[in-house]
């Protein structure tokens, strides 16, 4: 276990100098503390765009082709994916372009999104039409109530089951709950998006696997891996509560590259909170976490998480929770809670009436 440590979590600082770049930026974001989602934007496209376009042409041929593909899967996967990611999920919640410039928040769903295996629109209409509102209950297709979160065979069932089924869920539910605006946009992006890279098969089969189905598949798999990590630890007697449905990471070199992602808790809470507002507002109502019981781990992120439940390595979780409070005596007080908290979530049995 450990004691609340001081924040070293990014907030926002004010440029005292600041660039000719970053004073033209300013007139078109929304909210100047999201600058940096916009240079973000710019490298890609001074990446990442050119790049999949050389790739579709014929100027790379044997080992150079190889080569720049190895580049692009390298900068799509381990460099921009989890700040790309994770912008468009602030950007999502928070428009980043002003309204009179609200054609340019499209560029980042319909043009750099597919290059990270994200389908137009899909991502929006599952996260705001579905997974806020539901939060992680039975009606959120997404949900990990009725999984074991700690078991290898259950991650897979859910994985491939949204692998497979996921769009078609979404688009049920979406009409089942008359978000008819929704719908349409979601599948509008699905089927631009299959028509595109259907066609582009044609042209160049390599280069689409590489640019786009790839990237889809990596995508998909990062996405499920990360919503079972935000959402492993529940309270099977208040699943509704976002203090006990989500987990807390603080202190973690991943809030630096991923905008504060790790407060999963306050984003459930309070959505449209900016990124650069969590640690203090964490700090202001660690009262209220620790009355909640609320799951918080220092100094790990989702990655680390999910490796431990799957190695069932609670001893290793317990070692990086954060004792608010003074709630618990001991790790193995922590690693009883943790297990109590992954166990399945029975599904609820539907009572017919009687006729």
């Amino acid at each position: 276990m450990k004691d609340l440590a001081p924040c070293t979590d990014p907030g926002y600082t004010r440029a005292v100098a600041p660039t000719r770049l970053h004073r033209f930026l300013r007139r078109y974001v929304q909210d100047e503390r999201d600058l940096p989602f916009a240079y973000l934007l710019l490298q890609i496209t001074a990446t990442m765009l050119p790049l999949a376009v050389l790739l579709f042409s014929s100027v790379f041929t044997g080992g150079a082709w190889w080569a720049a593909a190895g580049l692009y899967f390298f900068l799509g996967t381990f460099y921009f994916k989890g700040p790309f990611g994770l912008m468009m999920h602030c950007t999502t919640h928070r428009p980043l372009f002003k309204k009179t410039h609200k054609w340019a928040n499209k560029y980042t769903p319909w043009v750099v999104g597919p290059l990270f295996g994200q389908t137009p629109e899909t991502y929006f209409t599952h996260h705001m039409g579905m997974h806020h509102p539901e939060n992680n209950l039975p009606d959120d297709e997404s949900s990990t109530m009725f999984y074991q979160r700690d078991s290898v065979w259950s991650f897979l069932h859910y994985l491939g089951d949204f692998l497979v089924l996921g769009v078609a869920r979404l688009v049920g539910y979406l009409g089942r709950t008359r978000k008819f605006t929704l719908r349409y946009r979601a599948v509008r992006g699905e089927l631009a998006y299959a028509a595109v890279v259907g066609a582009l098969a044609f042209v160049n089969l390599p280069a689409t696997l590489v640019v786009f189905l790839g990237p889809l598949l990596v995508t998909r798999i990062v996405m499920m891996l990360g919503n079972w990590s935000q959402h492993a630890f529940i309270d099977r007697h208040a699943p509704d509560n976002c203090y006990t449905n989500s987990a807390t990471c603080i202190n973690t070199k991943y809030n630096h590259k991923c905008w504060n992602d790790g407060y999963h808790i306050s984003h459930h809470l309070r959505p449209a909170l900016h990124w650069t507002e969590h640690p203090a507002s964490f700090r202001q109502n660690v009262d209220q976490y620790a009355d909640n019981d609320a799951v918080v781990f220092d100094g790990i992120h989702y990655l680390h998480i999910f490796a431990y439940l799957m190695l069932k390595r609670y001893d290793l979780l317990a070692k990086h929770f954060v004792n608010l409070g003074g709630r618990y005596g001991s790790d193995a007080e922590v690693e009883a809670l943790l297990r109590g908290r992954t166990r399945r979530i029975a599904r609820p049995v539907a009572v017919l009436a009687m006729a």
